[in-house]
């Protein structure tokens, strides 16, 4: 050792675990009601210590059978456990939060073992955050009453967490579920159960009411079991992205809330203004922490041209120092990957790397499950191992020349989990950062986590947040909502608006058809006064691209009255008219999204005024298209131009906050617009519900494509005259009239939706939410549920908000003048 100066190995002791084990028998069953629950006929199946192939136990294989056990114990307690008041929560999580660091260097050797991960990182990050989630989800439980008054739990979560991180991600998703008032029920990854089951024994040491939290083990088709029992009324899910496709589209149309943590490909952006060394340090954090396993792992190099070489001259060099070992060394950088069959995989990944052309670069590292810290080079965009997650400690670089290829390149991808960028120039590492589509960006740093601040991804790295304020919402409801539990309707997939469909002739209109009725007066023909003028016939478009447009199959819908009689005639829309709107949507809204809150809500007063201005046209308008009273139209109406007041007002007061986070820094909370968002509204109130779901959308910088009250739609047509006297920009709200099944169709399809909003039937919910996994886009559905659009809180809640934005967290680190 003295004459090379290498490490002498540094082995933490296991001899508590050992005993831990041994107090079981080295053979575990479910954790439920706060008790272990082993059957003598149940299967069995080994945890491997993957660093040295050696058996730590074995844990019960469930059936159908423990999964409806262990959700009813959840179910049963949730009655007891919601009615308890926020401090009570809160006494319960901070024990919990101190058995847990009184038992910290069993979980984290335990952790180390199950995995293959380093002790290390199990010590000081894995063990560390959930005790932090513990402490700052039980300050959320005892405040909760008054910061978020108008939310309730939502029952009983069904968790399901990978392998890559098996404590800390059940944190993430128990701690808040628990300080909102649900209880839960968590299914481990195959390969790493027991964390999880020494977790849940802490626990029930600390008081944990039976019930509460319980633990099942099982296979892969658990989970769907799980996340399909009819009692689960939300699921929580960190995973793959296809794993995650599965699971909405098995739950679609069951009411069940979703939440998905899903794949990435996060890009590294090293300028030529960076402090090279710190980068490569900030590379190393980024691809080479946890082996690479990590859903946010930096594995995408973008390095500016001039400085490229350079760059992996340098990082080559560090490649060479770092440490691959056992997982219980306290001296190594690297430990094993989870499993032979996972190292298999990232084997072929590198190898279809070397048979496109790219070179690859790799450092020694033992025989055994262990993968070498690699380095590949000469790839473009189109490459395999650049487009794809290969989850394993394989970085690939690419060049690039200005701020604007980096944020194009960086962009470039299917995911947007998170992200880095490296610049000693604050303004233009911010500036990249603001413009890179990721949920998490930090800034001179990769891979930080903290309880106060949401983790979550963009496209199809998923929708919802762990962690922060933010990651309490994917397990509350308002409070006025009944429960979400519907049988999952029986329907055709294929067929459920397929059809196009319009109408024919009709001979019977009204007198006034498609005028309000106080502009129906006769109009006498000057040049023969015995004979009176025909009207003027009215005809209503669609409205995409801030213009008219004749629909493109050329056929019309006859809209009618409540006694029958044709009021107007609109067009039917197509498949065409989808595409054309989407990209007059998707063309207007980054535009739309630069314009500041102050301009977007000077166009929304501005709105609001010009319909006050025509409030009895309007107001007629209903009355005549619905039958509904003169007052009722005019109380519509009113309300309708209040909503607008209401969303004008949040145009620049929903910006985000600052984060208080744990590291030395600054935390900035964004909300930022999903982007083109499909807004299907109800037949209620055809007026109001449509300005509602379409104003708070606009508001906070989406654009939208709306289908209007398929019974009702000349009502919303009627505005597209003041969206054009309003300044409101070509593009930003695009509407199309028609058969609301058959446009949800192509707009749930369509690859370009980031969002797609249903206010409509229970079948046409689940269609929506199960197609949506196409690209996995957010969906707001009604599940043919009625709500009163003119109450506050139904129709202007700050779920309106929570749909219309989605958090990115952008972390700004310090330390040039008090580094320590």
């Amino acid at each position: 050792i003295f004459s090379s100066m290498s490490y002498g190995p540094a082995v933490e002791d296991r001899k508590e675990l050992d005993a831990w084990l041994s107090d079981h028998d080295n053979k575990f069953g479910h954790f439920i009601n706060n008790k272990f629950q082993v059957s003598e006929d149940a299967a069995l199946v080994n945890s491997i210590d993957p660093a040295t192939g050696s058996v730590l136990a074995q844990t019960t294989q469930g059936t159908e059978k423990d999964v409806d056990i262990a959700v009813n114990a959840a179910s049963e307690a949730y009655n007891t456990w919601k009615n308890l008041s926020g401090h009570a929560r809160a006494r319960h999580l901070y024990s919990f939060a101190r058995h847990v660091q009184k038992h910290s260097q069993l979980l984290a050797v335990l952790e180390a073992c199950d995995n293959g991960k380093t002790i290390r990182e199990t010590r000081d990050c894995d063990v560390p955050l959930v005790v932090r989630h513990l402490y700052y989800y039980a300050g959320w439980a005892q405040i909760m009453d008054t910061e978020l008054s108008n939310w309730k739990s939502v029952g009983v979560v069904g968790a399901i967490v990978p392998w890559n991180f098996p404590l800390m991600l059940l944190a993430w998703k128990l701690c808040p579920a628990l300080a909102a008032g649900n209880t839960v029920v968590l299914k481990p990854a195959t390969n790493t159960r027991l964390s999880a089951l020494l977790l849940a024994e802490i626990a029930a040491e600390a008081g944990l009411p039976a019930g509460v939290f319980n633990v099942i083990t099982g296979g892969g088709a658990m989970g769907s079991t799980l996340a399909s029992h009819p009692l689960v009324d939300k699921v929580a899910f960190t995973g793959s992205t296809e794993v995650g496709q599965l699971l909405r589209r098995l739950t679609a149309g069951s009411g069940k809330k979703l939440s998905l943590e899903l794949g990435g490909k996060s890009p590294v952006i090293v300028f030529d203004s960076a402090d090279l060394d710190s980068a490569v340090e900030g590379v190393v954090d980024a691809i080479w922490f946890n082996q690479g396993q990590v859903c946010s792992a930096g594995s995408r190099l973008l390095i500016q041209e001039s400085v490229y070489e350079k760059f992996l001259s340098k990082l080559k060099a560090r490649m060479l120092k770092l440490r691959v070992g056992g997982s219980l060394d306290k001296t190594v950088d690297m430990a094993a990957v989870v499993s032979e069959s996972h190292k298999k995989s990232i084997e072929e990944y590198v190898q279809s790397a070397r048979d496109e052309g790219a070179q690859v670069y790799q450092v020694e590292c033992p025989e055994g499950c262990y993968y070498p810290p690699t380095l590949i080079t000469e790839v473009g965009p189109s490459n395999i191992c650049v487009a794809e997650e290969i989850f394993g400690p394989v970085a690939v670089a690419m060049s690039f020349r200005t701020a604007k290829e980096a944020i194009a390149l960086a962009n470039n991808s299917m995911y947007g989990l998170g992200a880095s960028v490296f610049s000693e120039h604050i303004t233009l590492a911010v500036e990249t950062a603001k413009h890179i589509k990721a949920g998490t960006v930090w800034i001179n740093a990769h891979n930080l986590f903290d309880a106060a601040a949401g983790f979550g991804g963009y496209k199809q790295s998923g929708y919802g947040r762990d962690g922060g304020k933010e990651g309490l919402y994917e397990y509350i409801k308002p409070k006025w909502q009944q429960q979400l539990r519907f049988p999952t309707p029986e329907m055709d997939m294929s067929k459920f608006g397929a059809a196009y469909s319009a109408s024919r002739p009709c001979i019977t209109p009204r007198p006034d058809a498609g005028l309000p009725s106080s502009s129906t007066a006769e109009v006498v023909d000057t040049s023969c006064t015995s004979s009176p003028l025909p009207r003027v016939d009215r005809t209503f478009k669609l409205y995409y691209g801030g213009g008219q447009k004749r629909p493109d199959g050329n056929y019309s819908r006859v809209i009618k009255d409540p006694q029958g009689k044709a009021f107007a005639l609109v067009g039917e829309a197509n498949r065409k008219d989808v595409r054309n709107a989407v990209e007059c949507a998707v063309k207007a809204q980054p535009g739309w999204d630069k314009k500041s809150g102050f301009n977007r809500s000077q166009i929304l007063y501005y709105l609001a005024e010009n319909l006050d201005q025509r409030r009895d046209e309007f107001a007629a308008h209903l009355s005549a298209l619905t039958g509904q009273s003169k007052s009722s139209s005019e109380e519509e109406v009113s309300e309708t131009v209040s909503r607008l007041f209401t969303w004008a007002s949040y145009c620049d007061k929903y910006g985000g906050s600052v984060q208080e986070t744990t590291t030395y820094g600054t935390v900035l909370r964004l909300h930022e617009p999903v982007g083109v968002v499909a807004v299907v509204c109800p037949d209620e109130h055809p007026l109001l519900s449509f300005v509602s779901l379409v104003a708070p959308a606009v508001a906070r910088g989406n654009a939208v494509v709306a289908v209007p009250s398929e019974a009702y739609p000349t009502v919303a047509l009627a505005l597209y005259q003041l969206l054009e006297t309003s300044d409101v920009p070509g593009g930003v709200v695009n509407i199309l009239t028609g058969s609301r099944d058959h446009l949800s169709k192509y707009l749930a399809e369509h690859h370009d939706v980031q969002a797609i909003w249903y206010f409509g039937s229970l079948e046409g919910s689940r269609f929506v939410e199960h197609t949506s996994a196409v690209n996995v886009k957010r969906t707001w559905v009604s599940y043919g549920v009625v709500r009163n659009w003119l109450d506050q809180q139904q129709g202007a809640g700050e779920e309106f908000l929570y749909h219309a934005t989605q958090v990115k967290n952008i972390w700004l680190t310090m330390g040039d003048i008090y580094a320590n």
